[in-house]
């Protein structure tokens, strides 16, 4: 047995009181967001985990990046025709979360899935590297595969297929956006007693926010 009950961490860098809350998350999260990034810390503040439920009825949680975010809601891209392609397709519920260990903050959003429009789609594939997109044609993702030499060879094909032309979009690649119906805000507080506001949206697409006990 490996014993972890002696990990300790003092959680004292910030505070969050309802005084200074703005009356949307978004607001909040991009603060915070651009708090990170100017703090010169080494993880990607773009990091986000993404949870579905399986078609197999088990939640699954991946690091995907998000790369777009406005008061509509969180874009991230994939395959649409991976696991979790098919997860959001079955159930459009997902939960995304960050962790901001150096700013002793956490986000976490509920929210629900749509694909976005194949003109936004294109737009960002386009400001891909062109490895990047070469990757995102050649790999069926989350497909059984027979070895490594499976994809390095099917790389190799359409490096040269496509050597000085520009790599079309796949059809199964694209984004998602997902529109929140929940975020809350988790900042570590001594004692144990972290802050954790939670925004829901109301009827009329306003916020309610409510403190919730660590």
């Amino acid at each position: 047995m490996t014993d972890l009950s002696n990990y300790r961490k003092v959680y004292d860098k910030s505070i969050l009181t309802e005084e200074h809350l703005p009356e949307d998350p978004i607001t909040l999260f991009k603060n915070w967001f651009i708090e990170f990034e100017e703090s010169g810390s080494a993880g990607e503040v773009n990091a986000m985990t993404v949870s579905t439920f399986g078609l197999d009825g088990f939640p699954k949680n991946r690091v995907v990046l998000l790369k777009q975010f406005t008061f509509e809601g969180f874009t991230f891209y994939t395959n649409y025709d991976s696991e979790k392609g098919r997860a959001i397709a079955a159930n459009p519920n997902v939960c995304l979360s960050f962790f901001w260990q150096e700013m002793e903050r956490q986000v976490i959003i509920k929210g629900v899935a749509e694909k976005t429009s194949a003109n936004n789609s294109d737009g960002y594939f386009e400001s891909r590297p062109h490895g990047s997109q070469l990757g995102a044609k050649v790999s069926p993702q989350s497909e059984v595969i027979p070895s490594r030499d499976f994809l390095e060879d099917a790389l190799k094909a359409l490096e040269a297929e496509y050597e000085g032309k520009e790599v079309p979009r796949p059809d199964n690649w694209g984004g998602y956006l997902v529109r929140p119906v929940e975020v809350e805000f988790w900042q570590g507080r001594p004692n144990r007693l972290h802050d954790r506001i939670r925004y829901t949206q109301q009827q009329d697409l306003g916020w309610k926010t409510e403190r919730l006990a660590p």
